[in-house]
């Protein structure tokens, strides 16, 4: 298991129907940019039992001051405007929040 102190815990609503669109559109212009600033995600999931048309994506990071200094970055960068531009129409809803893990002894060497 891939732990981090910090988990940015990230849920997009999608446009009904646009779940494809959103996903080509993310591949190609923010999963890039956000490999460059944030590294690789933890988890990249999309729901099928439950809120439908849902993205949940986590993302780690080594103390909060990493995930601004990283956040800044993918921010700051000229091409995020570019997905932000090609997303916005796909996307109705969108829920952050930072997280953090419980350790169990039992589950500690897994």
């Amino acid at each position: 298991m891939n732990h981090k102190p910090i988990v940015d815990h990230r849920i997009y609503t999608i446009k009904p129907r646009g779940m494809a669109e959103f996903l080509e559109v993310f591949d190609r212009l923010a999963m890039p940019l956000l490999l460059k600033h944030l590294g690789a995600p933890l988890a990249f999931y999309t729901s099928s039992i439950g809120p439908l048309n849902q993205v949940v994506h986590l993302w780690g990071y080594d103390s909060l001051d990493d995930f601004e200094k990283r956040s800044s970055a993918r921010d700051s960068d000229p091409d995020f405007n570019e997905y932000l531009q090609a997303s916005k129409h796909l996307i109705v809803a969108q829920e952050t929040r930072i997280i953090k893990p419980v350790r169990f002894r039992a589950l500690e060497g897994r």
